[in-house]
């Protein structure tokens, strides 16, 4: 007679935390990869034929990321009240003597700022080798796609935090719209005063990022189109006549710009116009690293480039390009005088030229 098969396990029901409080705690959940791919699972199938790297990538899960971490401060009251100021969480529950922190903030108490965590306490040899082996094989870009958290007991002002991180999965190569590569994820767990409290699982994608394909007659990018109303247009008139208009007040005589429907001074509603005899100084300025806008940089491929506050000889000052010299030598008090840039044919723009005896 042979024995009964064994009952069908019941499905695990989704984890619940006990946390006091009115935030419902709650796993953040994974968002979703790009769309060309379907989000990958945590563990990890056998390596498509060929794939050879996602074979040593293998060797590398269940070893440890981290190991012996410590926060750089305990769980602590400021920290708490400036995460809820920036997230708008005006819970009561992260206020006053009896106060916890927000559950979310889990990997805060981890991070080590600017500065990082103290030395024997960063990321391990066989992490660094893994990220090694990605990188040697071209995946040299990353971006992450998820993460998901765990919580287990709350955490209070006082609490001293330890961690550690292991290597929990390695995903078989994928291609997605960014690129090709793997998703790696990395699990910590965290401690408070030596109690498991949490655990974060952390997804990244480290890709081989895809080649954009040159376009010989892709069109040159144009630049935004300046939004003209009735309060400005007779200014964009003046720029099409290759003239600066500057607004004035024919009660008070006050010069504004930009322009406005009303005197800032006064109040007046009337106004005529002054034109800018197109001298000025450069009153402050920043240089525009990221992101890369190719039709505002002079060598049309999106590099560094110069955006100023003019002070023009009249007193008021207009933002501006500055151009004639390098973005790397624009100074605050360089004079500039004003010119008139065909950015493309329907749009011609005032700009302020520098010299490099400037």
């Amino acid at each position: 007679m042979s024995a009964p098969e064994p009952a069908a396990e019941p499905a695990p029901e989704p984890a619940r935390s006990a946390l006091p409080g009115p935030e419902p705690v709650r796993s953040v959940p994974p968002a979703r990869e790009p769309e060309t791919e379907p989000a990958p699972e945590p563990a990890t199938g056998p390596a498509p034929e060929g794939d050879r790297l996602h074979v040593l990538l293998r060797a590398y899960e269940g070893r440890a990321a981290a190991t012996g971490g410590s926060g750089r401060d305990p769980v602590n009251l400021p920290m708490i009240r400036h995460w809820c100021e920036a997230m708008g969480d005006t819970s009561p529950a992260y206020r006053g003597p009896a106060a916890t922190a927000p559950p979310a903030m889990l990997q805060a108490w981890t991070m080590g700022g600017l500065s990082g965590h103290p030395a024997g306490t960063g990321r391990s040899a066989a992490y660094d080798e893994m990220f090694a082996l990605l990188d040697g094989a071209g995946c040299t870009s990353v971006v992450a796609t998820d993460c998901e958290q765990e919580y287990l007991r709350p955490l209070r002002p006082g609490d001293r935090i330890t961690f550690d991180t292991v290597i929990e999965s390695v995903s078989p190569r994928k291609t997605t719209a960014l690129g090709t590569g793997y998703f790696v994820t990395t699990r910590t767990d965290v401690h408070a005063e030596g109690e498991l409290a949490g655990t974060h699982r952390f997804r990244i994608l480290k890709y081989r990022p895809e080649r954009r394909k040159k376009d010989a007659e892709r069109k040159a990018p144009a630049r935004p189109r300046p939004v003209i109303n009735r309060d400005n247009a007779g200014f964009w008139a003046g720029v099409a006549e290759h003239r600066l208009l500057i607004q004035r007040c024919t009660d008070c005589a006050s010069l504004r710009f930009p322009w406005l429907p009303g005197c800032n001074t006064c109040g007046g509603a009337e106004w005529d116009t002054v034109e800018a005899s197109g001298e000025g100084t450069v009153f402050s300025h920043v240089v525009m690293h990221h992101p890369p806008f190719p039709a505002f940089a002079p060598d049309g491929d999106g590099g560094p480039y110069a955006v100023a506050l003019v002070e023009l000889a009249e007193g008021v000052r207009i933002v501006s390009n500055v151009i004639g010299v390098s973005y790397d030598r624009v100074r605050v008090g360089m004079p500039v005088h004003l010119e008139f840039l065909v950015t493309d044919p329907e749009l011609e723009l005032p700009v302020f030229r520098a010299s490099e005896s400037g």
